[in-house]
């Protein structure tokens, strides 16, 4: 049975710190006493695709469709690219009207071939760079006595340098996903488990993390105390950090801004609805096309800029967005088509969840991202000024494409 299970926390910056921190050394040791399956399988060098208008604009489209299903009236944070990973390893194993659906909701039917190509090279161009860094990683579990195709682990092997492990299932395999999980973010996501379900045969996961100082660091007088007004109309007493902001954004809806990360590869925007339209009426009302026209309508202009310093966990169930969204089949015991993972077994998608953490204060942002898809048997000198002191849309960007790597609301700071 689908579930849609939301959970968002937000706590103030001494306590996320102990959870956010991440060391240049990594401290956490990968311990996995599964069997690895990719022994004997090398990555081979396969080409990838040139990221052009097209990815762009399907990839922007599914971003802000993810985002909008996701949101319900409390702080989100969704990372589009993991969950676009996840899933097209799932779909590797798909076929007929399966895949077709996926690659309808993906890529609006860019075949799972050509996505894996595109996705091989957009992961290879996103910068990971000392004070700027970006990794993806990515991983399958099966079932010991559980048959997968070599084809199977093979394309996974090779657009998505997937680590593929057998395991029996049992409470040490649980903690080895979750050490995985931890090793593979440096400690900044614990756990994607609770339990191993019963009926699980298979677990795909991709993991993000972004760690990044701003350009240029906030000073102690750069701190001011204000109130955000909740959406509820509270306010809460929090910590602003001011800077002056070259860049500006405005449309009929909304102004905002956007600051740069050291290396200039990534951007944070910050996007506040005017006063007279809600957030929820102007998340609503995002497309991907309007997302990143108003990222290429920027104007070069001096901008007093306010971020609150925020943190907060979330984590959302994606099968009942995923199946609105147009691919019910790979949820459904009597349509899912997963032959091309293992053709003596009808497989289906039980589980598809995404958490994400975020920390935004003085020195930068860390944020991280964890999809798994379960499966199982089927049974300046001032000129504007943009306050961000009520709820607002706010996106860590990739600036070669503008695509949101995460994309997120702030609607409450209790």
């Amino acid at each position: 049975m689908s579930r849609f299970f939301k959970r968002v926390t937000t706590t103030f910056l001494g306590l996320v710190l102990a959870i956010f921190m991440v060391l240049n050394t990594t401290p956490y040791s990968l311990k996995v006493e599964a069997t690895d399956l990719m022994e004997g399988i090398e990555s081979n060098n396969v080409e990838g695709k040139t990221v052009d208008g097209r990815f762009v604009e399907f990839t922007s489209n599914f971003s802000i469709e993810m985002f909008k299903r996701s949101f319900d009236d409390e702080n989100t944070l969704v990372s589009p690219l993991s969950i676009m990973l996840a899933l097209c390893m799932t779909a590797n194993g798909a076929d007929e009207g399966t895949l077709a659906q996926i690659e309808k909701v993906l890529g609006d039917g860019t075949k799972i071939g050509e996505l894996n190509r595109y996705l091989l090279s957009y992961a290879k161009s996103l910068p990971n760079e000392p004070k700027s860094k970006f990794k993806i990683s990515n991983s399958i579990w099966f079932k010991e006595g559980f048959h997968v195709e070599r084809d199977f682990l093979q394309t996974n092997a090779d657009y998505y340098n997937a680590n593929c492990y057998r395991s029996p299932f049992d409470e040490q395999t649980l903690k080895d996903i979750n050490n995985w999980v931890k090793h593979k973010t440096d400690g900044m996501i614990d756990s994607i488990l609770d339990r191993i379900s019963e009926d699980a045969v298979m677990y795909l996961i991709n993991a993000i993390v972004f760690d990044a100082e701003w350009e240029t660091v906030y000073k102690e007088s750069d701190i001011i105390k204000d109130d955000f007004t909740n959406l509820d109309g509270r306010k809460t007493r929090v910590d602003f950090m001011h800077s002056f902001e070259a860049r500006f954004l405005k449309d009929d809806s909304a102004t905002g801004f956007v600051k740069s990360y050291k290396n200039g590869g990534y951007s944070f925007v910050a996007l506040l609805p005017n006063e007279d339209v809600s957030i929820a009426e102007y998340i609503n009302g995002l497309t991907g096309e309007y997302f990143i026209n108003t990222l290429e309508n920027v104007k070069n202009q001096s901008v007093s800029a306010y971020i609150p310093k925020f943190s907060y966990e979330y984590e959302v169930g994606l099968n009942d967005i995923l199946k609105d969204m147009g691919m019910p089949d790979a949820f459904d015991e009597s349509k899912a088509d997963f032959s091309r993972m293992n053709p003596d077994v009808r497989l289906v998608i039980a589980d598809v969840l995404h958490k994400t953490f975020i920390n935004v204060d003085e020195k930068g942002t860390k944020a991280g991202a964890v999809t798994k898809v379960e499966m199982a048997p089927t049974s300046m000198p001032q000129g504007e000024t943009v306050m961000l002191d009520r709820p607002f849309v706010y996106a860590i960007v990739d600036n070669s494409t503008n695509l949101p790597l995460f994309i997120g609301v702030v609607t409450n700071l209790d």
